[in-house]
């Protein structure tokens, strides 16, 4: 539903029914060979190098909340971490994606990946030493979020100039696929390491872990890789890159479907830490355990989107629909277990949320300016935290875990309808409900349009 190397990612430049007609009904793409990309000797050690730092990152997280939250007993100071950790990316994330497009992306990233390795050595000297205060954690986390700044949208735009166009999407559900695998060992690594000898071992081998991907960067054969020429220096690039995704439905839909999901669905170190101290009673290992399963649903999620090789805007609306709804059940599960198990289709269905958005806006987005689409997509994804973050462990703490849980849900389903709704009307789409499924078909006055 969108045009050149976008196609059937997302609603396009639609002028006429016609044209929204043979979108809506053109064929799907073949099926991709689930693991294709790592067939590229650079992705693979791209990919590598990843893995390992991802499980230290997963590490630091789950020792990071649980330190805020045995220092304070307060959900509200975990969203006050987070906040802070995104704050950077809401404030400074576009200026992120002009230095992504204006810089070689591999020099860039030895030294983004350098400096988050070092915050993670600093918070771990701290913690190790006894002296970690509450405001230490709040400035690693800023710091953090300064890097990330840059660092997100040059790891993105880099996964294109590794594997190329075509390779693309398989490549993006394969780092979520990464990310997710390391999210089932990192959880459970730090839930024994903080039980066992306290959260400095957990940062400590999170500042480690990056030597894996500065080595996988090193080793890379600059010869194979598909550079993108990096934009000169001049003035407007910021609002040219604004003005860039303005013009276009098939990138304006998506990032703000994904803003809102992000900013009001995805604040699970709030609600879990809630859920296992206030509803459950339970421990570090509890929180890890919870943060598994969802990493176990968010990986089969990565590899379906693999194995599917395309993206569609009917999956993306239904997959953010389903998400949204099943907040809502979780948060008033009445059992322990019910709970537990109700977090594995969540991580399913808010991966495909990201991945299917991350790709197609990918895709539908011309090279040059693909660190600023990328910048502002990470922006409003994870640049809203800052705003939801507070404001739902505010929530959490006044009227307890499930209602707070509960509004996240509320407003990422109110979000999710409403931009469904927009989009029908921009393709001149109505939806069919029928016993295949919910679909998006043409509304077309009088007679009916077949698929040409």
């Amino acid at each position: 539903m969108s045009t050149g190397t976008g196609a059937d990612s997302a609603p396009g430049h639609i002028s006429t029914p016609t044209t929204a007609a043979r979108t809506a009904t053109a064929a799907p793409a073949g099926r991709a060979s689930m693991f294709s990309s790592l067939k590229i000797r650079n992705y693979r050690l791209f990919a590598t190098g990843q893995v390992v730092s991802n499980t230290g990152t997963w590490m630091q997280r789950i020792a990071q909340d649980w330190l805020v939250l045995s220092l304070t007993g307060s959900a509200s100071a975990v969203g006050i971490t987070i906040a802070l950790q995104f704050l950077p990316m809401l404030m400074f994330g576009l200026y992120g994606g002009v230095l992504a497009d204006r810089l070689p992306k591999r020099p860039l990233l030895l030294a983004t990946q350098s400096a988050m390795g070092l915050t993670g050595v600093a918070l771990a000297v701290l913690t190790l030493a006894g002296q970690v205060q509450v405001w230490h954690v709040y400035l690693a986390a800023f710091l953090l979020g300064m890097v990330t700044v840059v660092d997100n949208p040059a790891r993105q735009t880099f996964v294109s100039e590794m594997v190329g166009k075509d390779q693309v999407a398989n490549a993006v559900s394969l780092n979520s696929a990464n990310f997710q695998s390391a999210r089932l060992v990192g959880p459970a690594i730090a839930g024994v390491l903080i039980t066992a000898v306290g959260s400095g071992w957990a940062f400590l081998l999170n500042g480690l872990s990056f030597a894996a991907p500065i080595a996988g960067l090193l080793l890379m054969r600059t010869s194979e890789l598909h550079p993108v020429e990096p934009r000169p220096r001049a003035k407007g690039q910021l609002r040219e890159g604004l003005h860039y995704v303005a013009g276009r439905p098939e990138l304006i839909w998506p990032i703000a479907l994904v803003g809102f999901i992000g900013t009001f669905g995805f604040n699970f170190p709030i609600w879990l830490s809630a859920f296992v101290s206030d509803v459950f009673h339970g421990d570090a290992g509890t929180y890890g355990l919870f943060n598994t399963l969802i990493a176990a649903g968010s990986l089969a999620g990565a590899l379906l989107a693999a194995r599917r090789g395309h993206s569609r805007l009917r999956l993306l609306v239904a997959a953010a629909v389903l998400f949204s709804a099943l907040l809502l059940v979780t948060a008033f599960a009445p059992g322990f277990w019910l709970f537990a198990a109700l977090l594995v289709p969540i991580g399913i269905f808010g991966l495909t949320v990201n991945v299917t958005a991350n790709s197609s806006v990918q895709m539908a987005t011309d090279p040059e300016m693909r660190g600023r689409v990328m910048a502002l997509f990470m922006m409003v994804f994870t640049g809203g935290t800052p705003l939801g973050a507070p404001l739902l462990g505010w929530i959490t703490d006044t009227y307890g875990a499930r209602i707070g849980m509960a509004a996240g849900g509320v407003i990422s389903l109110a979000a999710s309808v409403t931009i469904a709704v927009v989009l029908a009307r921009v393709g001149n789409l109505r939806v069919r409900v029928s016993r295949r499924g919910v679909a998006f078909v043409p509304a077309v006055r009088g007679r009916e349009l077949v698929a040409v």
